[in-house]
């Protein structure tokens, strides 16, 4: 696992476009080094602004996005197309401008899906997704992914994994279905923290006044069942990017200039 980075942008918009470039060239480099690049993306509303800077980027069609390969962290179980569903966004923010192969956008099931109202059936449905794009390079039932990108909750949570929820107590399955989250909607699929870590980085993002001190115990060392943002870390690296006010409370030690 990889030391943690700090990187602090003067605003959150200044942070979207600043890890939409970065993007941009960690999926030209993947591409380059293998043919194919691999990303997890996140909802919320700096993993949206991501998305939107990167379509207004210049250098958006530097990628070739018939070789890459898209999931999710986690997504809200709720019907296709639902405007809080995290793939809808992404589709609205970037996926419906690019020319992405859609049999490489692997959403996870929604509530009228296949599988009707099961969400245990949806994360099943996807970790066999993982473990049939899995290499055996990769060692195990989940890709290797390039980047896996997350927001981090008040009170610590990533992706759909929250604090002494089962979900963080997750050792064997790469996808459950959670449900009466304490935000709602109640219901969600989510990677666990162990499918996480598979990723060569993992970027935690996130902004504002209120995730201070959630981001200041994660880089402290807090414990990933009290603060599973904790435990998100990547085998390569762990950046973390943040805007000034979610900063203000973060160590000495990580804390950088400003970007």
């Amino acid at each position: 696992m990889s030391n943690p980075q700090v990187v602090v942008h003067r605003d959150g918009d200044l942070l979207a476009a600043a890890a939409a470039a970065r993007l941009v060239t960690r999926m030209v480099d993947a591409q380059a080094a293998r043919g194919y690049a691999s990303v997890v993306l996140t909802g919320g509303r700096t993993g949206t602004a991501v998305l939107e800077h990167l379509n207004r980027n210049g250098a958006r069609d530097a990628v070739d996005w018939s070789r890459v390969d898209l999931y999710w962290g986690d997504e809200r179980f709720l019907p296709s197309g639902h405007p809080e569903r995290n793939e809808t966004q992404a589709r609205a923010a970037l996926l419906d401008h690019v020319p992405v192969d859609p049999s490489r956008v692997h959403v996870m099931e929604p509530s009228d899906g296949k599988f009707g109202d099961d969400p245990e059936a949806a994360a099943a449905a996807y970790a066999d997704v993982l473990a049939s794009l899995a290499r055996p390079e990769d060692h195990g039932d989940v890709p290797t992914f390039d980047v896996c990108m997350l927001g981090v909750g008040e009170e610590g949570h990533v992706a759909s994994v929250f604090p002494s929820s089962p979900a963080v107590y997750e050792k064997e399955r790469t996808v459950v279905a959670v449900r009466n989250c304490p935000k709602p909607p109640p219901t969600r699929v989510s990677l666990t923290l162990s499918s996480v870590r598979r990723a060569q980085e993992v970027w935690l993002m996130t902004t504002g006044q209120a995730k201070a001190a959630a981001v200041a115990m994660a880089l402290s060392g807090a414990g990933e069942v009290q603060l599973p943002a904790a435990g998100a870390t990547g085998r390569r690296r762990t950046l973390w990017l943040l805007d000034t006010a979610a900063a203000s409370a973060v160590p000495a030690l990580f804390k950088p200039p400003l970007a």
